[in-house]
């Protein structure tokens, strides 16, 4: 199976994400939006996934040159036109879900901190999440959530955000939240926000630094291995691609 990444910040990594891919022995491939990457002509991938970053689909060229947030809702749509499995982590939710005809919304609060996150009735009876704990702990670092659209269903929310989880179609989620934070991620987003965590230190969803570099991830990872494991098992086109790599 071949993914492929948009990375708009070299502190906004894939992490555990990239970890399940490389255990797999999958081929990895990349858009770093920081590095000034292009998007490729093509969609010559089987599953997209689309990272977080400090960026909003409202940011502009002039307030962000290397991001283009027009050009990369394109390229998403394209993906999703061709049926490509595609998950969209905290920015990348939001960009799917502006690709999808759904304009970004603000939070009603700022999340910044490990909190959990409990499943909704439609979450319950996901084919991915149904067996999921009803609430479970998961990585926060926002201040906005993604669009939704007529056919979209949330299937988790927090006490302060409603949209963790989305399912905009069986193979097109959006997660607000994230579940593949690492200590070392961590690190990267602490030592980049520093501003952020210190203008914000007084709401109640948000965990100074040093509450941060003591969580323990692996929890909120292995519930990630297991949502990765099962949209490549679901999802028709990622369970041939896995089939016939492994043959």
């Amino acid at each position: 199976m071949k993914i492929h990444f948009i990375v708009h910040e070299s502190f906004e990594a894939p992490a555990a994400i990239e970890i399940w891919g490389q255990t797999k022995g999958f081929d990895l491939s990349y858009t770093r939006i920081y590095k000034g990457d292009t998007f490729a002509g093509n969609c010559d991938f089987d599953f997209l996934v689309v990272m977080g970053g400090p960026q909003s689909p409202a940011t502009t060229l002039k307030e962000c040159p290397y991001f283009d947030a027009q050009k990369e809702i394109a390229f998403i749509k394209k993906a999703i036109d061709q049926n490509k499995p595609v998950l969209g982590v905290c920015l990348g939710a939001q960009l799917v879900g502006e690709a999808l005809g759904a304009r970004v919304e603000h939070s009603p609060n700022r999340e910044i901190g490990v909190f959990p996150i409990t499943l909704t009735e439609e979450g319950k009876r996901d084919p991915i999440f149904a067996s999921f704990p009803e609430t479970f702990k998961v990585g926060h670092w926002h201040g906005d959530m993604p669009g939704l659209t007529p056919e979209s269903k949330v299937l988790a929310t927090s006490t302060g955000c409603p949209r963790q989880i989305v399912r905009y179609t069986p193979a097109v989620y959006g997660f607000q939240c994230h579940f593949e934070f690492t200590p070392e991620a961590i690190e990267g987003m602490i030592q980049n926000s520093t501003a952020e965590l210190e203008e914000h230190k007084n709401l109640p969803f948000v965990e100074s630094s040093e509450q941060l570099r003591a969580h323990d991830y692996t929890g909120m990872n292995n519930f990630l291995f297991q949502f990765l494991d099962r949209i490549s098992c679901v999802t028709p086109s990622l369970s041939t691609a896995s089939t016939t790599e492994q043959r």
